[in-house]
């Protein structure tokens, strides 16, 4: 992974209070005015504390970084960009911000808009005066298109049911976390890492936050349904055993039935007289069986896929250029 980035201007010994990583792709248009709420209602009114914001551009095809540059000139010592070589995905560009931000507190949040920044000064009081070391979001409303709300809901009622009971029904991307949270997931880096299981997985009682998440005003999302079927995967297989206790229980039960079913055709011969079922019976028998060993050789390939991965312990992202 990337050298250590050098120190802000201005940010005593390198550290500060808090630091906001904001991941950016394809997000131009929205830039300035994410940065401009963030100088507003959040900076201005916490005086006291020190802060950074890490913008980090995850390869976007638009004019995105040429905004993070006007808005790194408009904000010096105060914004931090991160330019990766290619679109590396969204958990991988806010690892890279993890591992460049200097707070004793790190905020993670999207660009788009759609998570009132406000909200961030109760993350920080949670954090600083309550002493949380984890603050999540949690999402009561989304202004959003009944079809992302339903597969939104879809998606971590899933997660939910076979990795994490603790998961809020609507999810959450919008989180404080201290910096023994913060080690905690750096120190255990993993391939296809999975940023929600990682803070939940790290066992450090959260505050819950709601809000309401607004609609987007400028752009489209890039978060598509694959997408989030990938995050399941990568949520099921990274962090519940349930997919290979599950296909140990539906072996059981389909020799269970081929036991049964031999022993009825059996008895039926030897004591009826009936002959034998033709070649339809064993089609099905034969095509239904042959789905089940391949799905179930596909959930082990993902496994093994995913310990290939890991032990070619690849970097997650690749740092093409700092402006510090």
């Amino acid at each position: 992974m990337s050298a250590q980035a050098p120190v802000v201007p201005g940010v005593q010994d390198g550290e500060c209070d808090y630091s906001i990583v904001i991941p950016v792709y394809f997000n131009e248009g929205s830039l300035h005015s994410t940065m401009e709420a963030i100088h507003a209602e959040v900076v201005a009114k916490n005086p006291d504390l020190t802060h950074e914001v890490i913008f980090v551009d995850d390869g976007s095809g638009d004019n995105s970084f040429s905004e993070l540059i006007e808005i790194h000139k408009k904000y010096p010592g105060e914004v931090r960009v991160i330019k990766l070589t290619r679109n590396f995905g969204q958990p991988s560009a806010r690892l890279a911000g993890l591992a460049h931000a200097r707070g004793r507190c790190l905020i993670s949040t999207a660009a788009d808009e759609q998570n009132p920044t406000a909200l961030m000064n109760s993350m920080l009081s949670a954090h600083f005066d309550e002493h949380y070391e984890v603050v999540i979001c949690v999402r009561t409303h989304r202004d959003e298109s009944w079809y992302r709300t339903l597969t939104s809901r879809f998606f971590f009622s899933l997660m939910r049911r076979l990795s994490f009971p603790n998961m809020p029904v609507e999810g959450f991307d919008y989180v404080l976390l201290g910096r023994k949270a913060i080690d905690a997931i750096l120190r255990n880096q993993e391939a296809h890492a999975y940023f929600q299981g990682q803070i939940l997985w790290s066992g450090f009682e959260p505050k819950f936050l709601e809000y309401r998440r607004l609609e987007r005003r400028v752009g489209r999302s890039r978060w598509t349904f694959g997408k989030k079927i990938t995050l399941l995967v990568d949520g099921t297989l990274g962090y519940s055993f349930l997919p290979i206790r599950l296909m140990s229980l539906v072996g059981i039960g389909i020799s269970f039935l081929a036991f049964a079913y031999a022993a009825f055709v059996i008895f039926r011969k030897l004591y009826w007289g009936t002959k034998v079922l033709g070649w339809a019976t064993l089609t099905i028998a034969i095509l239904g069986i042959g789905g089940v060993q391949i799905l179930m050789l596909g959930i082990i390939g993902e496994y093994l896929w995913r310990s290939l991965a890991q032990s070619r312990n690849r970097d997650a992202y690749v740092v093409e250029q700092i402006l510090d």
